[in-house]
C-alpha cells in the first residue's frame, strides 16, 4: 500500500466526553463490521476489559483500522485519564494528528489539558470535535472561546493555533462541519472522515531505507504468544524476514518476524508485508520490550526511547500476614507477587517497582492507576496487603520536592461552604471560583497530592454524592508540613471469632460499622469508624447468654442499620499510616498493621 494513503489518528480526550463512543461510529459506518455481526449494536466496542466495562473509563490504548474510500486510517483509542499517561505517551507518537473531543457542556478539564499537551509536544495535527452538542446545558460558544484559550497556553507554533472544528452527537453517529440548526436531522459522521484525510499528514517516514520500527505495545495470546506492536518508521518488512532487535542497552540481538498483522475492526489480519507508515504487529520475537527498536541487520539504528513521566504515588504490596491468609487465593507468596510485578512491568510503563523487605514499593501515576492493578491482581486469584498510599518525593536543587495538582471541584451552590472548608483544613490554595449559566460552582485549587488524599470520599459524603472532582499534576514544589488525621478513629475487633447482632448492637453506639453478623473477624481487624478521634477496642463476638428469664428467640429482634461496605478505592483512600488492606479475591479486609493490642499500646506510649 501507498504510504500517502495511510493516516494515524490518534482520539484524545478528557474521561467521559464521548471519545469512545465517537469511535464506535467510526467503526460501524466504515463498513469494517458486516450488518448482521453483534458489534453493530454493541456501545463502548473498544472498551473490552472487564474494568473497563465495569468503570466506564478506558485504561489501555487500543488500536483499531478503518477503510475509508482509497485511504487506510489506524485509529489509536487512548485512555482520558491521567492516572495512565503511560498509555497516551507511548501510543501518541504512533500518531500523525489527533482529534480532540470536548463536551459541548464541561468544555475543557483537566485531563483536556494533559492530552493535548502531550499531542502538541509531538506536533501531530489537531482536530477538535465539540461532542454532545444535544445537551440541554451545552454552551458551545463559550466552549470554543475556553478551547482557543487552551491552545494559546499550549501550542508550541502558530500552526498549531490554526485547528479545524467539528460538532458531534457521538451517541448518534453525526457530525457537522458547521453547527446544525437542527441536531435532529439525518446525518453521518462523512465529513469527520474527510476532515482526518484531508487535515491529518500522511505518515513522516522514509520508504526506501533499511526496515527500522519502535516497539510501542505489546500484547499476548495463546497462539502466537508475544505481538510486538509499533508504527513502521522506514523501509518494508515482510513474515520470515530477519531482523535485528536493539535493546535499551544498545546490544543488538537477532531475531527473526514469524508472522505480520495489521487491524481491521476489532481483530488482526495475517499480512505478507507492510510499507513505512502502516501500524503492525509482530510476533516471534519473544526478548522483547516497549521502548525497543526492530531494525534491519544491516542497519541496526535505534529510535530514541520513549520518555514518560515519574510515578507520583506509591504503595507498598506484600504478601498476606493476616491469621486469614491463604484461605480465600490461588497465589499468595512473595514469590509469587514478584512475578506478577514482573510481567506487569513490560506493558505498563508508567509504573515502577522495588524490593521493600519481603514485600514490594510499587509507584504509578495515582491512585486509580494503582487500584487498577490491584483490582487486576484480585481477579487473577492473588491475595496480598496494601499499606496506605504515599507521595513520590524528587530531590531538586538540595531541596526535597513533592507533586502539585491542579484541582477542579465542581458542585451546587448548597455545598460550596462545606467544600471549602474541608479543602481550608487541607491547605489548598483557592485559584479561581465561579458560577456557570446552569447554576454550577466550579472551585480551581492547587494543592500536594499528598493532601488530596482521602478527599474524594469526604467530599461525596459531605455533598450527598453531587461533588464531581478532576485533578492533574502541574508540577512540584518544596516538601510542606505533615497534615493531621483528617478522619476519626476506627474500631478495631477485640478477639477473633464471628461477629453477633447482639455484639453489634455496641459498634452503632460508638459509630459506623462495616461488617454485618455472621462474618468471622480477627484480632486487630478494623470493623467501624469510631465517632471520636481515638481507637477503640470493641469485642464484637460475643454472644447473648441464655437464662430461664429469655429464650434465645429474643436475638431475631435485633435491628441493626446496614454495614458500610467501601469500595477498593474507598479503602485506599481511608487507610492511616498504622493500617493495612488485607486484598482477596472475595474479600477486602482493614485491619492494624500490628494486631496484637498489647503490642499497639506499647508502640503509642512510645511514640
Amino acid at each position: 500500500m501507498d504510504y500517502n494513503k495511510i493516516r494515524n489518528v490518534a482520539i484524545i480526550a478528557h474521561v467521559d466526553h464521548g471519545k469512545t463512543t465517537i469511535v464506535d461510529g467510526l467503526l460501524k459506518q466504515s463498513n469494517t463490521f458486516r450488518s448482521n455481526q453483534a458489534e453493530m449494536s454493541q456501545e463502548l466496542i473498544m472498551d473490552s476489559g472487564d474494568q473497563e466495562k465495569e468503570r466506564g473509563i478506558t485504561i489501555t490504548a487500543k488500536i483499531t483500522a478503518v477503510n475509508y474510500q482509497d485511504h487506510r486510517i489506524n485509529i489509536i483509542d487512548t485512555p482520558g485519564h491521567a492516572d495512565f499517561g503511560g498509555e497516551v505517551e507511548r501510543t501518541l507518537n504512533m500518531a500523525d494528528g489527533c482529534l480532540l473531543i470536548v463536551d459541548a457542556q464541561e468544555g475543557p478539564m483537566p485531563q483536556t489539558k494533559f492530552v493535548l499537551t502531550k499531542a502538541l509536544a509531538l506536533n501531530l495535527k489537531p482536530i477538535v470535535v465539540i461532542n454532545k452538542i444535544d445537551k440541554p446545558g451545552s454552551r458551545i460558544d463559550e466552549v470554543k472561546d475556553e478551547l482557543d484559550d487552551l491552545f494559546l497556553e499550549l501550542a508550541l507554533n502558530e500552526e498549531q493555533l490554526h485547528y479545524p472544528v467539528y460538532y458531534a452527537i457521538g451517541r448518534d453517529g453525526k457530525a457537522w462541519d458547521e453547527l446544525p440548526n437542527d441536531p435532529d436531522q439525518s446525518q453521518d459522521l462523512s465529513c469527520l472522515f474527510d476532515g482526518i484525510i484531508s487535515n491529518v499528514p500522511a505518515p513522516d517516514v522514509s520508504p526506501d531505507e533499511p526496515f527500522q520500527m519502535l516497539v510501542t505495545a505489546l500484547t499476548y495470546d495463546s497462539f502466537q504468544g508475544k505481538y510486538a506492536v509499533g508504527r513502521i518508521k522506514r523501509g518494508r518488512i515482510a513474515s520470515g524476514q530477519q531482523l535485528a532487535v536493539v535493546k535499551k542497552d544498545g546490544t543488538v540481538v537477532n531475531a527473526k518476524a514469524d508472522k505480520l498483522y495489521n487491524h481491521q475492526g476489532l481483530a488482526k489480519i495475517e499480512i505478507n508485508d507492510a510499507v513505512a507508515g502502516d501500524i503492525i504487529s509482530i510476533t516471534g520475537i519473544s526478548d522483547i520490550q516497549i521502548g525497543e527498536t526492530i531494525a534491519n541487520p544491516s542497519d541496526p539504528e535505534a529510535l530514541p526511547v520513549l520518555e514518560v513521566e515519574s510515578p507520583t504515588l506509591k504503595i507498598y504490596i506484600g504478601p498476606n500476614t493476616s491469621p486469614f491468609k491463604g484461605q480465600e487465593a490461588k497465589f499468595s507468596t512473595s514469590r509469587q507477587i514478584a512475578e506478577r510485578l514482573q510481567k506487569e512491568l513490560e506493558t505498563n510503563i508508567g509504573l515502577e517497582v522495588e524490593p521493600d523487605g519481603i514485600g514490594f514499593l510499587v509507584a504509578g501515576r495515582g491512585e486509580l492507576h494503582l487500584s487498577v492493578l490491584i483490582e487486576t491482581m484480585r481477579r487473577e486469584g492473588f491475595e496480598f496487603e496494601v499499606g496506605r498510599p504515599q507521595v513520590v518525593t524528587k530531590e531538586e536543587d538540595s531541596q526535597t520536592v513533592e507533586p502539585i495538582e491542579e484541582v477542579i471541584i465542581e458542585i451546587g451552590a448548597d455545598y460550596v461552604g462545606t467544600v471549602q472548608a474541608e479543602l481550608g483544613k487541607r491547605r489548598a490554595e483557592l485559584i479561581d471560583q465561579f458560577t456557570t449559566n446552569k447554576g454550577v460552582t466550579k472551585l480551581i485549587y492547587e494543592m500536594p497530592t499528598r493532601t488530596l488524599l482521602g478527599l474524594r470520599n469526604i467530599l461525596m459524603t459531605a455533598t450527598k454524592g453531587t461533588a464531581i472532582l478532576n485533578s492533574l499534576v502541574t508540577g512540584y514544589k518544596a516538601l510542606g508540613s505533615n497534615l493531621a488525621q483528617q478522619r476519626n478513629g476506627v474500631l478495631v475487633a477485640f478477639e477473633s471469632g464471628t461477629t453477633t447482632s447482639y455484639a453489634l448492637q455496641n459498634v452503632e453506639d460508638r459509630g459506623i460499622c462495616f461488617v454485618k453478623p455472621g462474618v468471622k473477624v480477627y484480632a486487630g481487624q478494623v470493623i467501624g469508624l469510631n465517632n471520636r478521634g481515638d481507637d477503640l477496642e470493641i469485642n464484637v463476638v460475643k454472644e447473648k447468654h441464655l437464662t430461664n428469664m429469655r429464650s434465645s428467640s429474643s436475638d431475631g429482634v435485633v435491628q441493626l442499620t446496614p454495614p458500610v461496605i467501601m469500595s477498593l478505592e474507598e479503602s485506599l483512600d481511608f487507610l492511616e499510616n498504622d493500617e493495612l488492606l488485607e486484598v482477596t479475591p472475595e474479600s477486602l479486609r482493614l485491619r492494624k498493621k500490628e494486631l496484637d493490642h498489647r503490642l499497639r499500646k506499647r508502640q503509642k506510649s512510645n511514640q
